[in-house]
């Protein structure tokens, strides 16, 4: 095994990510710490970073000099891919870097050419659906000759191992982070009360996805089949599902069904600088999910402090910490969801340190914030035969 110190001056790291600047979702938010991170570890090293989507970057984010940014979003979607494609293999083979890191399996591929053609080892990022249910035989391949694949969960990483038999000591798992000082314990907004029409005391039920018929999976829609039920117990409760996409006409019809009007607000897309006041609007924060790699904004929610509800099939369970960080439920039980969130809303729940919201936000810091997530990088790079 060797392993890679990747430090001196002539070391040049490539990092394949779809986007980071124009979307952030788990993938594009992963990517970008996972860029800070080494920049930080590592700032001699020279670093070229191949996005795939974007077609710019914010200098104010990423000011060292020696990371360049190459990017193929100015193509159009039907020539983006090989345009991408082309780029991240003909910059390989000129530039032969010291390791690729990719932060979706699709890009690996390529990688895996490249070590064919002149040895360059890479590791993949794995995040969850991406690479769950694989029967793509190059994607197989690509997977099974990696170098090393970082999991951002435990319940990836075992998911992983047992649908593609890889080799354990090549998977290791680097959790999700995220950034702290913007998600901070505050009182209920003033100007979101007046926006939904809520009275403070209001009890306030929160989800924040997209609501895409490709993410049914994270469970809005147990929510709003558990309200007629969560509503016989606090009969004020109001459910706010934030996000947009095309599952919305789905959704208002059930809301309609069960004649829910009048407590469920669709908020429609939540920009970033607003997410952290509607965390504070809530309550409880709940997405019984059965399909998250891991899922960032149980992190954010538990970083203000709220007692969150998440689905006891997938990543959640990392992210709430097996339970110890927030209550985890079946997510195919209706009845299930509706007993957890009635135990939560009126303070019944067994596990105190759901309503320490101080205690609750320092324990998500420590097991997920920045500093630990780089400090595991570190360990990764130095230590693991991953790097092999």
């Amino acid at each position: 095994m060797k392993y890679f110190w990747l430090n001196k001056k002539n070391d040049n790291l490539h990092l394949w990510f779809p986007d980071i600047f124009e979307f952030k979702g788990g993938i594009q938010v992963y990517s970008a710490f996972l860029l800070k991170t080494l920049e930080s570890l590592y700032p001699n090293v020279k670093y070229d970073v191949f996005l795939k989507h974007d077609i710019r970057s914010l200098a104010s984010l990423y000011s060292i000099t020696n990371t360049d940014f190459h990017f193929a979003g100015k193509w159009s979607i039907a020539l983006r891919k090989s345009v991408y494609a082309t780029q991240i293999l003909g910059y390989g083979l000129l530039q032969r870097p010291s390791l690729v890191i990719t932060s979706h399996v699709n890009f690996a591929i390529v990688a895996y050419l490249l070590k064919r053609l002149i040895g360059i080892p890479y590791w993949i990022v794995a995040h969850g659906v991406d690479v769950w249910n694989i029967t793509k035989p190059t994607l197989k391949i690509a997977l099974s000759h990696a170098d090393g694949i970082l999991a951002v969960s435990s319940y990836t990483r075992d998911r992983l191992l047992k649908e593609q038999n890889l080799d354990p000591s090549k998977v290791s798992i680097l959790p999700n982070t995220f950034d702290a000082s913007r998600f901070q314990i505050a009182g209920k907004p003033k100007y979101l009360l007046e926006l939904y029409g809520l009275k403070p005391e209001q009890p306030v039920i929160l989800t924040v996805c997209r609501l895409s018929s490709l993410d049914s999976y994270k469970g809005y829609d147990q929510i709003i089949q558990a309200l007629p039920e969560i509503r016989h117990q606090v009969p004020d409760v109001h459910y706010i599902l934030a996000g947009k996409g095309d599952d919305q006409p789905r959704i208002e019809q059930l809301i309609t069904q069960l004649n829910l009007q009048d407590c469920v607000t669709l908020a429609g897309f939540v920009p970033d600088d607003e997410l952290c006041a509607h965390y504070n609007l809530c309550d409880v924060f709940a997405m019984p999910s059965r399909g998250e790699g891991f899922g960032i904004v149980y992190l954010e929610a538990l970083a203000c402090g709220k007692p969150t509800l998440g689905g006891n099939q997938d990543g959640a369970i990392d992210a709430l910490c097996q339970g110890e960080l927030g209550a985890l439920v079946d997510p195919l039980d209706v009845g299930a969801i509706a007993k957890t969130l009635i135990q939560i809303l009126q303070g019944t729940y067994p596990n105190p340190l759901m309503y320490q919201p101080d205690a609750l936000r320092q324990r998500t810091i420590n097991t997920f914030g920045f500093e630990q997530f780089k400090q595991t990088l570190a360990e990764l790079m130095k230590n693991s035969p991953i790097g092999s």
